[in-house]
């Protein structure tokens, strides 16, 4: 399964998904990560640029492109939740602490 979740400097949960700096994603097989991978996004610096459509067309090229299946995140905004949800994405919200542990958890392996 194919993860997506923002994350910290520190390794910890990012803040809100539509101004993440920066995402993982991460292959979860048999409850653990046998891949994480982080890539420097920049949607905080894109998100007040441009129309909220173009944003989220940024956010859904990056799922699209990485194949993503899932998302783990501590916070995300209905407009974008929906759409993730019309993409066939399972969305997990309320994630805290530290990120590897936050996708074990939410695809219910850990």
């Amino acid at each position: 399964m194919i993860v997506c979740i923002p994350v910290g400097d520190n390794g910890q949960v990012g803040g809100g998904w539509g101004r993440a700096h920066r995402v993982a994603v991460a292959d979860v097989s048999t409850g653990a990560v046998t891949r994480w991978d982080e890539y420097d996004v920049g949607w905080d610096a894109a998100h007040d640029t441009g129309t909220e459509g173009a944003h989220h067309a940024r956010i859904v090229r990056f799922l699209t492109e990485h194949q993503i299946g899932t998302v783990v995140v501590g916070h995300v905004g209905q407009g974008m939740h929906h759409t993730m949800q019309k993409m066939g994405l399972a969305v997990h919200t309320g994630a805290t602490g530290s990120a590897r542990e936050a996708v074990i958890a939410a695809v219910g392996q850990g």
